[in-house]
């Protein structure tokens, strides 16, 4: 068992990123065999879940765009995605075969129609929170070890911020899967890097 210190983060393992979804990560399913192995290690496991209404701007439905093209968000730069994760839809559920009833904590991200939420801290203009660092906090959590889907996108991102935030962040990297738009696996690698996350595996 790890110290009371340590929290597991399971990034959205969700029907939808896994295969047969509607933005699906290769080998997505892969990892749940791996994480339902870890959980047990853990005092504290923590579920992020993405969370989106149907007119959610970030879909390329919904802006009359292509799926996977690049548009300009209030807050940014922004890809525009399947429609995926869609509020109390199957798509969303995580994968039936995670042990997500041992967690003690799900964090919904992405329910706010205008912006798009990767990380499990913050929404994609940054400072919006989740609420998960208060969580985090109030239990005594200083080490964070990330898990799950995708891991050039919402894994990045979580870790990065909790980095930023001060907590010490490590990613399995053999318990997460990548979409790798663009070559966007290596170079998210390289920031998680540069800011301060160990990857391991």
């Amino acid at each position: 068992m790890r110290p009371a210190t340590d929290a597991l983060i399971v990034i959205d393992v969700q029907n939808d990123f896994c295969p047969g979804g509607a933005l699906a990560v290769a080998g997505g399913n892969e990892v749940v065999p791996k994480i339902n192995a870890l959980i047990d290690d853990y005092s504290c496991v923590v579920l992020t879940q993405d969370w989106h209404p149907r007119n959610h701007a970030s879909f390329a439905s919904n802006q009359g765009a292509a799926a996977f093209s690049v548009t300009e968000m209030p807050y940014g730069m922004q890809v525009l995605w399947p429609d995926h994760c869609i509020i109390g839809t199957e798509g969303a559920a995580f994968h039936p075969e995670l042990r997500a009833a041992a967690a003690q904590a799900v964090i919904r991200k992405g329910f706010r129609p205008g912006i798009d939420s990767y990380s499990a801290f913050f929404e994609n203009d940054r400072t919006t929170p989740t609420g998960l660092e208060g969580y985090l906090r109030a239990r005594g959590i200083s080490r964070l070890t990330f898990v799950g889907l995708a891991t050039d996108f919402c894994v990045a991102y979580s870790a990065m911020d909790a980095a930023r935030l001060g907590f010490d962040a490590e990613v399995l990297m053999e318990a997460c899967r990548a979409i790798d738009l663009d070559g966007s696996l290596i170079e998210a690698q390289a920031a998680m890097i540069d800011a301060g996350v160990v990857l391991e595996g």
